[in-house]
Order: structure tokens, then C-alpha cells, then sequence
């Protein structure tokens, strides 16, 4: 999280200090709640872990989907059609049944962390589709988010980790600072990717693409690396129902956007401009545009 705002800052100082002041004054609150949700998120599922089977914390956050939904009803007032509900409903439980291996075991608190931590998930792509839709960039949400996210887990790390990682540095300082530059630079593009996957199309969106790529890792782990022996009855099914999910709403999306174009004033007169495709919308499939309100 340091390394994302030294790297972001020779992009996002280009700007003026006065601009960044008058943009935390209008998005303070939201910046505090995404940096905060984040760190809640990592700490959280991180501690569920340790007394709950990978199988059950995996088919826990595979109800993401859901969660965002219903967060994206709460937060921005968006609503789903009948079918995209529908479609979120059974490639969740598609997912669910796919990542479905071994024990499903766990202490009632890691239960409960795990169930925590992909709410403040949940929580944290809402709120950040409804800043990148009406205040902010990718870049300067990133930028600005995580000093925040840093602030809420360094105390964490100094009173459980710290000793224990001042021991381990000194005989393999080669392989931590490698590990921690890796893994760095890999946070930012994907902090950066994921946002502006969200600010193209939807906190929803981004997590139903998130689902199906956990299904096309099993089915190509099972094609191409001759897994297909592991691939049972129930992951076939649950991959199945995943898909039939992704394409329902995939198709719900396209038939909205099909209408609108053929809808759009631009488009009956035969202008060359590319219609605002959030013009026009049902509430159910309305973008979070029509419900910003003026800064």
C-alpha cells in the first residue's frame, strides 16, 4: 500500500494540491470507507483461515456477487431486473458447488470473520463504483485510498508481526525484498485493472467476471493439465450451473444496451455518435450516473 501511493504519486501530483483538496473535500467519506473496507477485508479473511477450511471460506466469498447487488440496492439505489437476479442467484450457487472440494469445516468466529470480510469486499466495490462514477479517476482513488488502508493495518503488523519478521529478514533478505517487490507491483496493476474494470462496467459486473474465471481455471486445469480425474459430478455440475448463470446475465446486459442504442434519439437520425448507453435504462439496469447527484 506504500509502494501504490510512492508509485501513483508522481502521477497524481501532476494535478495541483488545490484540486486534490477540493476532491477529498467532496469525497472524504467514501475514500475512508473504501481504504477502510479493503484493510477489513485482507485482515479479516486473513484471520478466518486459520480456523476454517479453504473449501468453506471459498464457497462463503463466492457469494460476492450477491453481496454487491444487494450492497449496489442499499448504496446507490440500482436495482436488478428479475432475470439478473436470477442469473446472479444460480451462478453463485454454481461457483459454490464447483469450489466444493473436501471439508467444509470451521470455529464459528472464523465463520463469522470469513462472512465479515467478503461483506467489507462487497462494501468496498460499491463504494468504489459510485466514486469512479461520479467524482474520481483510477488513478486517484487508488492514490488516495490506500494511505488509508495502510494507517488501518500498520499498528496490526507492528504489535503481532514485527518481531517475528525482523527475525526471519536478516538470512533471507534476498527473498523477502524479491517477494515484496513482486508482490507489490503486482497489487498495483491489479488495484488499478480492478478499478477501471468497475468504472467501465459495474461492481457486479467485475464480480460475476471474478466467478467465472474461478470456473474456467477449473475447466482448463482439468482439460489441459490432466486434472480431469479430479473433476467430480458435483464440480461439473456446479461449473454447468455457472455458466448457464454467466450467459443468462451476460444476455440480460446485451438486450439492455441493445435497446437502448435502438431507443436513442443519436440512433434514429443516423448520427455517427456513440449513445450514452445509461440514457434510457430501466431502474433495474439503470447505471449509478442517474442516481449521482451534483457535486
Amino acid at each position: 500500500m506504500a509502494f501504490s501511493f510512492a508509485v501513483l504519486a508522481p502521477v497524481a501530483l501532476q494535478e495541483p494540491l488545490r484540486s486534490h483538496k477540493r476532491t477529498l473535500e467532496r469525497c472524504w467519506k467514501g475514500v475512508l470507507s473504501i481504504g477502510g473496507c479493503m484493510a477489513l477485508n485482507i485482515a479479516l479473511n486473513n484471520i478466518s483461515l486459520l480456523d476454517v477450511s479453504l473449501t468453506l471460506n471459498q464457497i462463503i466469498r463466492s457469494a460476492i456477487p450477491v453481496v454487491v447487488c444487494i450492497l449496489s440496492m442499499l448504496i446507490m439505489n440500482k436495482y436488478p431486473s428479475r432475470q439478473e437476479a436470477t442469473a446472479l442467484v444460480v451462478l453463485t450457487l454454481g461457483v459454490m458447488l464447483a469450489v466444493w472440494q473436501g471439508a467444509v469445516t470451521g470455529k464459528p468466529y472464523a465463520v463469522f470473520f470469513c462472512i465479515a470480510g467478503t461483506i467489507c469486499n462487497g462494501a468496498m466495490m460499491t463504494f468504489s463504483n459510485k466514486l469512479l462514477s461520479e467524482k474520481l479517476d483510477v488513478v486517484r482513488l487508488t492514490f488516495y485510498t490506500a494511505p488509508v488502508s495502510l494507517a488501518c493495518l500498520a499498528p496490526f503488523f507492528l504489535i503481532y508481526e514485527r518481531e517475528r519478521f525482523l527475525q526471519y529478514l536478516p538470512s533471507h533478505s534476498q527473498g523477502v525484498a524479491g517477494i515484496m517487490l513482486v508482490s507489490s507491483l503486482n497489487a498495483v496493476c491489479y488495484n488499478l485493472t480492478h478499478s477501471t474494470l468497475i468504472k467501465r462496467t459495474s461492481a457486479v459486473t467485475t464480480t460475476v467476471l471474478g466467478e467465472i474465471k474461478i470456473v474456467g481455471l477449473l475447466v482448463l486445469s482439468a482439460i489441459l493439465l490432466g486434472e480431469g480425474k479430479q473433476l467430480t459430478f458435483k464440480m461439473a455440475v456446479g461449473c454447468i450451473m455457472a455458466l448457464v448463470g454467466f450467459t443468462m446475465y451476460s444476455h440480460t446486459k446485451i438486450r439492455g444496451f441493445r435497446e437502448v442504442a435502438a431507443s436513442s434519439p443519436l440512433a434514429s437520425s443516423g448520427s455517427g455518435s456513440v449513445p450514452d448507453l445509461h440514457k434510457g435504462l430501466p431502474q433495474a439496469e439503470r447505471g449509478e450516473q442517474a442516481n449521482a447527484k451534483p457535486s
